[in-house]
């Protein structure tokens, strides 16, 4: 074999060889990162927001003058007349009238211009908080609902006319009540 050939063939081996073994670096070990301060930090906003919220709630209540019924979830609810069925239960259908506000009063949406709202209740068709109000209420009763963000549409709104961190304000009427 020609010596330069040969000569060849060892240093390309000799660079296939350092190629492959200078590719293999051992791995890095992962570098851990102290999230406490950021973790504080957001827990002081998340009581900040939901102290603002609540503030907003009372005001609310007081301008109207609402003696209400608050559940630990923070839904507020009461009923201003009531029906004359039982008690709504987990997987009937309801049918009702309402309008819904935001703080200020302002109208956002109503049975009146979108037609009535009719959903099963425990099954995820409306926010949580509707939801839960209607395992208080009766076939036939009137009341008013206040629901905190956070049982709303939450950090999002509901990107049509419900601002980001929006507490609801239902005056719901039952109308109907089936299995």
């Amino acid at each position: 074999m020609n010596p330069v050939k040969s000569c060849w063939y060892i240093l390309v081996a000799m660079l296939l060889a350092i190629g492959c073994f200078s590719c293999n670096e051992p791995p890095q070990k992962p570098v851990k990162v102290d999230n406490s301060q950021l973790k504080e930090s957001l827990e002081k906003a998340n009581r900040y927001l939901t102290n603002d919220e609540e503030e907003d709630i009372r005001n609310y209540m007081e301008r109207h003058q609402l003696d209400m019924v608050s559940t630990g979830t923070g839904l507020r609810y009461q009923i201003l007349q009531e029906g004359d069925g039982e008690l709504i239960q987990p997987g009937q259908t309801v049918t009702m009238e309402y309008v819904l506000y935001n703080v200020m009063g302002d109208v956002v949406y109503s049975s009146e211009n979108d037609g009535l709202m009719k959903f099963v209740v425990g099954c995820g068709d409306v926010v949580s908080g509707l939801d839960e109000a209607m395992r208080h209420l009766h076939h036939g009763d009137v009341a008013k609902v206040i629901i905190p963000s956070h049982l709303g549409y939450g950090l999002l709104g509901d990107q049509k006319s419900i601002p980001e961190r929006s507490t609801l304000i239902y005056a719901v009427r039952i109308l109907d009540v089936k299995w």
